[in-house]
């Protein structure tokens, strides 16, 4: 059975750029950079049947391209924080397009899902992280900002069951719509 997830790859500048936060927080598992990206949406462990038919129902996302950047650092867990990650500063297009994948998934049978999306980066996973260490370190990177990068394609990742995921593999690649190409396009026939 094939672990499935759907998502965003981060461009290689801006990975750069998360690659530099790493460490200060004791009992942190640091992500690698070829294991950064935006999750839009977990699939979990599934049958090879059912891996089919999600393949071809996201061949009929119809959704445009569009941009948005990384802002700010947080985390997950509240007193006892699971997880360091950088924020999404996007616009309402990539909600948009995460709620079609929801709507995808429980179109081939998944379970919907019962946390609030919420976009972002995992930069570490913790065990037993000192909450004001944690704290600290996102105060210390609360000012952090990517620029501004182009969201042209959506990408269907794999996964080897382990502890924090990844290696992650790109099992198929869905291109967004240009819009404005195609407008261009249809307003040479008027």
């Amino acid at each position: 059975m094939p672990r499935l997830f759907t998502g965003l790859e981060i461009p290689a500048d801006i990975c750069d750029e998360l690659e530099l936060m790493r460490g200060g927080v004791w009992g942190a598992r640091w992500i690698e950079r070829e294991s950064f990206h935006i999750t839009l949406r977990f699939v979990g462990d599934i049958s090879e049947g059912q891996a089919r038919e999600l393949v071809e129902a996201l061949d009929d996302v119809d959704a445009p391209a569009f941009s948005l950047k990384l802002k700010g650092v947080g985390s997950f867990g509240g007193a006892k924080p699971r997880s360091i990650w950088a924020g999404v500063d996007g616009d309402e297009t990539l909600r948009r397009l995460q709620s079609s994948h929801e709507r995808v998934c429980q179109l081939v049978g998944l379970r919907s899902e019962a946390r609030k999306y919420t976009p972002h980066v995992t930069l570490a996973r913790l065990k037993e992280a000192d909450v004001g260490n944690v704290n600290e370190f996102v105060a210390s990177h609360s000012l952090f900002e990517s620029r501004e990068f182009d969201v042209n394609e959506f990408v269907l990742f794999s996964s080897r069951p382990s502890r924090g995921g990844g290696p992650y593999a790109v099992e198929e690649i869905y291109p967004l719509k240009d819009y404005s190409e195609e407008y261009y396009a249809l307003s040479d026939f008027r």
